[in-house]
This record gives C-alpha cells, structure tokens and sequence, in this order.
C-alpha cells in the first residue's frame, strides 16, 4: 500500500448505495472469480488540493505485480516513484518499493519495504506475520526487532481485496475490516470502511477510458466503485470524530484489477490513470 503520499497496498492492496437487489452481482455469488496475475502502470498526477495546501504539482508512476493463486499463495511487487512539487523549488522526491506474499487462506503474510525520500538514508522493514488460533503473531527483523499480537479479527491485504469483491458481489455496500499491510513502521494497524457502489458491466465504457477498459479479457469481467478509508486503530480512542488517515477510490474488478485510481490524502488528491496493462495465464490449482 510508506505513507506520505504513497499508494497504499493494492497489493494488494482496504460508500453507501444499498444493497443490490436482484442485480447481476447477486446472481454470481455462487460462482467466485480467481484473482488475474496481472502487471499494471499508473501514471500519477495532481487531481486537486484543499485548504491552504502548498502542493503545486505531482507526478509520478506505479508498477505493481501481482501472480498467484488461493493454492499456491499471492506475490506482489509494488514500486512508487513520485514528486511533489510545494513551489519556490522544494521538491520531495520518493521512492518506495515492497515485495511480499501471502498464503491463499489469509494465514501468513511476509513482506519487505524500503523507502527513500530524496537524498535521506533509506528506511527498511521486513517482517512477517502468522495467525494462530488466538490472533496474529508479527515478527519483525527492521527497522527493529520485535515481536507483537494483533487480534485475530485482523486480515492482510489480498484478503482485504477478496472479501471486498465478496461482499460486492453478495450485494452489500458497506464492509469494515482491519486491515496489517506492514507500513510505517511495521506497526500500524488500520480500521477500514469500503463503500461499494453498483456494478459496473465489464463492456460498459468510462468517461475516461484506459487500457483496461479496451481489453478483451476484461470486457465479461464486472467491476464496481469502491472507496476504502483507513483510520489509524491506535487513535481510534481519541475524542471527537476521527478523519481518515487518507483513503482510495478505485473501480474494483472481479478478478482483482484496478483502474481509475483516486488517492486522497486530505490536504491534496493524486489521480492514478492505468496507463499498460499485461494479463497472464495463472496456473489453476489442482
């Protein structure tokens, strides 16, 4: 998903409409999708700003990589390089790269990330995270040592993503979830709300089109609009009304590709357009 103004997990990857009575969706519950081994571009620019917010200008790109299966487990890779430019030649160059996998079940999640912003030193975490029968153990080697619990309540990133075309496809509009993806520091822990809008046909055309949007696997596939905010959990006692930390809009597809990227960060939005798209075969699980 690191945070500043980085795209938080797709990898994965965490809205109010109603529930979708005898729509299309319902009627394929019984069927579920496997997740596409895809390779994805986005291009990323300022799509607005709020407020008094000194952001100018922003630019930047994604490739995000995504292969598995529920037998074999999912792999990611996920790199960032993106600017902001604040005016009176302050530019905040970053760059943020992870890998990491995760079991097919929601049982085990390894994961490395290393970020670097302009010339500072770079800051690492590696870890991996096992559920037990009471919750989940993280083990983390950077950028400490440590070892915590995190209820078990708590899913990874694919599994974000998969109970969320669940729940679309089951007609509901609203899911909340806990969400660990390793940010930060290793520690955050966020409280999720996704809104999930109507499905979307796969041969239905945008506004904007992109390349997802042209391509022939994807023209059967539906997709919905979903918004995810993530609320830091560690502030969750604190008075008053909590304003996200930041949140994702996306088009959702059933197989798990995303298009039409929109990541608010409250002071400032960034625009992701899709700008290449390469399907692959996915070996089947036996």
């Amino acid at each position: 998903m690191t945070r500043s103004w980085t795209m938080p997990g797709l990898c994965g990857l965490a809205l109010v409409c109603g529930v979708f009575a005898g729509s299309p969706a319902r009627a394929q519950v019984a069927s579920p999708m496997p997740f596409a081994s895809h390779q994805a571009v986005y291009d990323l620019s300022l799509q607005r700003t709020r407020g008094n917010a000194s952001v100018n200008a922003a630019r930047g790109k994604i490739l995000y990589s995504f292969s598995g299966s529920s037998c074999e487990g999912y792999s990611t890779e996920f790199h960032q390089i993106s600017e902001i430019d604040s005016g009176e030649d302050k530019v905040i160059t970053s760059d943020l790269r992870s890998t990491s996998w995760e079991d097919g079940e929601g049982k085990s999640y390894r994961f490395k990330i290393d970020t670097k912003m302009n010339d500072n030193p770079p800051t690492q975490v590696d870890g991996v995270a096992e559920r037990n029968a009471s919750g989940i153990v993280v083990k983390l080697k950077l950028p400490k040592a440590k070892t915590f619990t995190l209820g078990k309540e708590t899913v990874f990133p694919t599994e974000q993503i998969k109970r969320i075309i669940e729940a679309a496809r089951a007609g509901k509009s609203i899911l909340e979830l806990v969400v660990y993806d390793g940010s930060d520091d290793g520690e955050k822990v966020y409280n999720t709300l996704a809104v999930i809008g109507q499905p979307i046909a796969g041969d239905k055309a945008p506004k904007t089109p992109d390349v997802s949007t042209g391509n022939e696997k994807l023209k059967s596939v539906t997709r919905w609009p979903v918004t995810v905010s993530y609320y830091d959990r560690a502030a969750k006692d604190n008075a008053g009304e909590q304003t996200p930390a930041y949140a994702m809009s996306f088009e959702l597809y059933e197989d798990g590709i995303s298009r039409a990227l929109v990541l608010d960060y409250n002071d400032f939005v960034i625009a992701g357009a899709m700008d290449k798209l390469d399907i692959k075969d996915t070996k089947p699980c036996k």
